[in-house]
């Protein structure tokens, strides 16, 4: 993303994905007055913070609308159920950390310049420069994560299609539109294998019932992946042949733009729900198909080709020098206004999807520990035990998966109830143990 304040800014360009947030705005309140449940213990007593992650933040403004609505739903449920009374007794009132996470390249600067003025301290806001397909928080510390349109870019460009003995050389295009089957199943690959990383890093980040509101750019299932009517495929090609045309005109050399590709996958609905139900650690709560009709009307093709600008620009840049910017962006004007129902978005076959994901209270253990794969709250809950209880049950208990004795750990577990909350701890754990389905 361009970083600053000028007219190519991802900071002046980012309408589009404004409209997008306010369509998933309502589904975000609900998620939260919903399914917000987090267990959050420290040593076996509930806390009053709240840890929030933003990831793929760039400059905003729309993650600060994301945070702000994330916040106020989060107090409003505190104050509208009896969760209020899990706070601590010396203070009562509600603390969010935030963390706004982007590629080490963005610019935080520019970021935090533009950050609310929170005079009353609504939120305590971090900068986490890094990759989120890999781990950036310690273990179960995250409440509630967000990302909005951001889980389309790759983590990198597929190798097969830079390789020139591949099947899946992509030669002559910057993107997998209209291109051969290899060169898709290639960007398919990629997106799998990031997603699940993606996925498996949030499960050692968030806490047992923590959230994840994921809105993800997504191609309709029966529209084929490598096709030219999904925009932005049509945009990317357009601007492929504006590179074409450089290297036509001698500005650069043809073998420079057959090693450039955009890592930008827009995977079919279906490729994305099979991947999260392969995965162990999170179930799907709710997903939703936005609906996109005038999401977005651009007053002229400047604006438009600013907006596409705003995100592949420093991309390009990398590879071809700052030298061509100008001049291709302007041969790609020319080619929008050739074609300027590509502007329509009533013409948009994209599909921006909401996905509610919810962390499994406890995850299978790699050794197989649990018969059935891992427990959930719905395990547990004809044991009838008090809310103080299951906090120590909780706190304890999840540390089976990484316990070598994990019978010497349960019996330290209900040993803290003994003596702690619950007299009758000990009866308990015949009772524990034969609704988790233990097998040890």
């Amino acid at each position: 993303m361009n970083g600053g304040e000028g007219p190519h800014s991802y900071l002046q360009n980012s309408s589009l994905q404004i409209n997008a947030f306010e369509a998933q705005k309502k589904l975000i309140e609900e998620a939260i007055a919903n399914n917000f449940n987090p267990i959050m213990t420290h040593f076996g007593h509930p806390t009053n913070l709240i840890c929030i992650a933003d990831l793929g933040c760039s400059t905003g403004p729309t993650t600060f609308m994301a945070i702000q609505t994330i916040t106020q739903a989060i107090q409003n449920y505190y104050h509208a159920t009896t969760h209020k009374l899990l706070l601590s007794s010396s203070d009562q009132t509600l603390e969010f950390s935030v963390f706004f996470n982007d590629q080490v390249s963005n610019d935080f600067n520019t970021l935090f310049k533009h950050l609310p003025d929170l005079k009353n301290k609504t939120y305590f806001a971090f900068g986490l420069p890094g990759s989120f397909h890999g781990r950036l928080f310690p273990k179960q510390t995250l409440h509630f994560v967000h990302s909005a349109l951001t889980l389309h870019y790759l983590s990198k460009v597929p190798k097969e299609i830079m390789n020139r003995r591949s099947s899946a050389w992509n030669k002559g295009r910057i993107h997998y539109t209209n291109a051969p089957k290899e060169v898709r199943d290639a960007y398919e690959a990629q997106f799998k294998e990031d997603f699940e990383s993606f996925l498996d890093a949030r499960a050692q980040e968030v806490v047992g019932n923590g959230l994840m509101a994921l809105q993800i750019a997504t191609a309709p299932d029966h529209m084929a992946i490598e096709s030219s009517d999904i925009d932005p495929a049509r945009v990317f090609e357009l601007l492929g042949s504006s590179l074409m045309d450089l290297a036509k005109a001698g500005i650069i050399r043809e073998e420079k733009v057959d090693s450039f590709n955009l890592p930008i996958f827009y995977s079919p609905i279906k490729g994305v729900k099979k991947i999260v139900e392969r995965n162990e650690f999170f179930s799907i709560e709710r997903m939703e198909e936005l609906k996109v009709e005038n999401f977005y009307e651009f007053p002229n093709a400047n604006k438009f080709v600013s907006l596409y600008r705003a995100t592949v620009e420093d991309m390009i840049e990398k590879h071809f020098g700052e030298a061509i910017i100008d001049d291709l962006f302007d041969r790609f004007t020319q080619k929008v206004l050739e074609f300027p129902d590509i502007m329509n978005t009533n013409n948009l076959k994209l599909v921006m999807l909401f996905l509610l994901l919810k962390r499994h209270i406890l995850g299978p253990p790699p050794n197989g520990t649990f018969k059935n794969g891992g427990i959930s709250l719905s395990n547990l809950e004809g044991s009838n035990l008090s809310v103080p209880t299951w906090n120590i049950i909780w706190k304890n208990v999840h540390a089976l998966d990484h316990k070598s004795e994990p019978l010497s750990h349960l019996s330290h577990t209900f040993g803290v109830l003994n003596a702690h909350e619950d007299p009758g701890g000990y009866g308990h754990c015949e009772k524990l143990m034969k609704a988790m389905n233990l097998n040890f």
